[in-house]
């Protein structure tokens, strides 16, 4: 779905060497912010969000089965976002493109853009939609050709979105700035951990970056959603966001201390991640990740991520609250 930035260092031994280092260093920095004295933050009201409306969204994209590019699932699944979407107020159009693969070949990227008519710059959300086509994470090279459930990595991004979506076209009582809503589509086409031919540069994100090479539209911020479901996840500052986005990202993190949900949203720095909001930010598109990061593992994700344990065992309605209450607050006038 996305990567550890490693600066070019491409081995799994230097990877975990790098990513040990990393971990020290931000831990000597957290110590030190950790002395300092905080502010106290005043409670908010909870925003009207269902996670139970959210965690159904994502047992609905599963049934689709695997939303793995050019496959009759992912196909059924844009139908399905677009008509979701619509019922909601948005108009809806699909971004269709081509960008080069791993292995050099061009891929259809159908990118799906909901928006409603402002005046003034919207927020833009983005999750990706589709899945990886290969368990490239299990522990057993033969375990390593199924496609990724996607529960977490990708659907519940959407799940929370679309929450969100049906929020701000029910809900009367409260007022939101303008949001533009977009899924992704080719996020998690990167290379094969078993591919050992010749390999072309930058090919996780397909879909952002055709939407940052053709945007001509001002946005406030954005906030990308990825893998924002699981169970005890845990949504340190990613280092893109902070280094691009970070009076953004620290808006977020105050809220979520706001509604107790600090738990989940920990002042902590994670390494950087190649996702979807890199490529944004680089267009100039100020934009947040809200990533599970989890420097226990080797990958630095969950140990579900990119095998067939990403099944909707792996979620978890209460995150899903926290996560949708946050972004939600953050859109609220």
């Amino acid at each position: 779905m996305k990567k550890i930035h490693l600066f070019c260092i491409s081995s799994r031994i230097s990877s975990c060497i790098l990513h040990s280092a990393f971990c020290i260093l931000i831990a000597s920095c957290i110590l030190i912010t950790s002395c300092t004295p905080t502010k106290k933050t005043t409670a908010l009201e909870h925003p009207n969000f269902s996670g139970d409306s959210a965690y159904s969204f994502i047992e609905q994209q599963l049934a689709f089965g695997p939303r793995v590019p050019n496959s009759a699932s992912h196909s059924r699944c844009l139908v399905w976002l677009t008509q979701q979407l619509r019922s909601y107020g948005f108009d809806v159009t699909v971004q269709r493109g081509a960008m080069l693969n791993y292995a050099g070949q061009e891929q259809l990227v159908l990118n799906i853009i909901a928006s409603r008519p402002s005046h003034t710059a919207p927020v833009l959300l983005a999750a990706h939609y589709d899945t990886r086509p290969w368990t490239d994470s299990e522990e057993e090279y033969d375990d390593r050709f199924y496609n990724v459930p996607g529960a977490d990595d990708g659907a519940s991004g959407v799940a929370v979105l679309l929450e969100i979506a049906r929020q701000i076209a029910t809900d009367t009582t409260h007022q939101y700035v303008p949001v533009e809503i977009v899924f992704f589509d080719c996020e998690d086409m990167g290379t094969p951990e078993f591919y050992t031919g010749p390999q072309l540069e930058n090919t996780w994100c397909l879909g952002s970056q055709l939407f940052a090479l053709n945007n001509t539209k001002t946005y406030q911020y954005g906030i990308i959603l990825d893998m924002v479901g699981a169970h005890g996840a845990q949504f340190p500052r990613e280092y893109f966001s902070m280094q691009y986005a970070d009076n953004y990202q620290e808006r977020i993190w105050r809220q979520a201390k706001a509604l107790g949900y600090g738990r989940y949203f920990v002042d902590e720095l994670s390494m950087p991640i190649t996702d979807d909001h890199y490529y944004l930010n680089l267009a100039g598109i100020p934009t947040v990740d809200i990533i599970h990061y989890d420097a226990r593992t080797m990958t630095g994700f969950g140990d579900y991520w990119h095998t067939r344990n990403d099944n909707i065992n792996a979620i978890d309605k209460a995150t899903l609250q926290a996560v949708g209450e946050v972004v939600l607050s953050c859109l609220n006038y």
